[in-house]
């Protein structure tokens, strides 16, 4: 079955508290055999830019980066999986299946955030009650995650797209920890974690055909979107297929070489 026979017929699954342990049993049974793992998610926005003087750009991106996961919570997180040639496991169903984690940690009524943020989030169907009453614990979520085979294995790689706070609020859950003081030793952290992480954004600086965020680029690529955008599994899914399809048409070099970078941490 190739991706586009599966793109009409995608369930997009929501976890949440009362499903995470059954969930995540279909994810250790499947991981081996589908070792692309694709991830967005979805926070609070930028809320603070604290000042500081630094060496380099990348370091006071840093900077931003750990005082806003330091202090905000993770709403959501997607998760496709794929093998090699970009096909998806499949449900109980018959159906492909991506995974959409609802956390229960941020409470927009008290909690600081970007109202940017939470207006785009509002209107892309995110139920903030709902994820309050019946989400995800972050605790159980990362003991799971932990002992799924997904991370600390170097046979599985990462497809992010601009990826910096993702890795961040990944960390933060899975550490139980603050962020690390300084750039390199969260580089060194996410290294650990996920030996390997495709940025796509990263992977556009070598092309000069595409430009922008993962909408346009999907769109520049002639990718349909199944979901919702701004909701973590739909673009989870989104940045799967579009890395799938610019190394199926764009990228004759072995991919490895593109590895391990994270835009806007590392590069300029």
């Amino acid at each position: 079955m190739s991706k586009s026979d599966q793109a009409g017929g995608v369930e997009i699954r929501d976890v949440w508290a009362g499903n995470i342990e059954a969930e995540f049993e279909i994810i250790r049974e499947i991981v081996d055999d589908f070792p692309f793992v694709a991830m967005d998610t979805e926070f609070p926005g930028v809320a603070i830019r604290p000042l500081g003087d630094f060496m380099c750009h990348a370091d006071n991106n840093y900077h931003v980066l750990r005082a806003n996961v330091d202090l905000l919570h993770l709403i959501q997180l997607g998760l496709t999986f794929t093998n090699a040639a970009g096909i998806l496991p499949f449900s109980e169903s018959g159906r492909p299946i991506v995974w959409q984690f609802n956390f229960m940690e941020f409470d927009v009524d008290r909690d600081i955030s970007n109202p940017d943020s939470i207006d785009l989030l509002k209107k892309s169907g995110i139920d903030f009650a709902m994820n309050r009453e019946h989400g995800v614990d972050a605790k159980r979520f990362a003991e799971l995650l932990m002992s799924s085979g997904v991370v600390l294995n170097d046979s599985i790689s990462w497809v992010t797209f601009h990826c910096a706070y993702d890795f961040g609020y990944l960390l933060k859950i899975l550490t139980c920890r603050r962020l690390p003081e300084t750039r390199k030793e969260f580089l060194q952290l996410v290294r650990t974690f996920f030996p390997v992480v495709y940025d796509i954004k990263h992977l556009m600086r070598f092309s000069n055909s595409f430009h922008g965020g993962l909408n346009k680029l999907a769109e520049q690529l002639e990718i349909d979107r199944v979901g919702i955008c701004h909701q973590a599994g739909s673009d989870s899914l989104l940045t799967a297929w579009t890395f799938r399809k610019l190394l199926e048409k764009h990228f004759d070099a072995p991919i490895e070489r593109y590895a391990g970078v994270m835009y806007g941490l590392e590069t300029e």
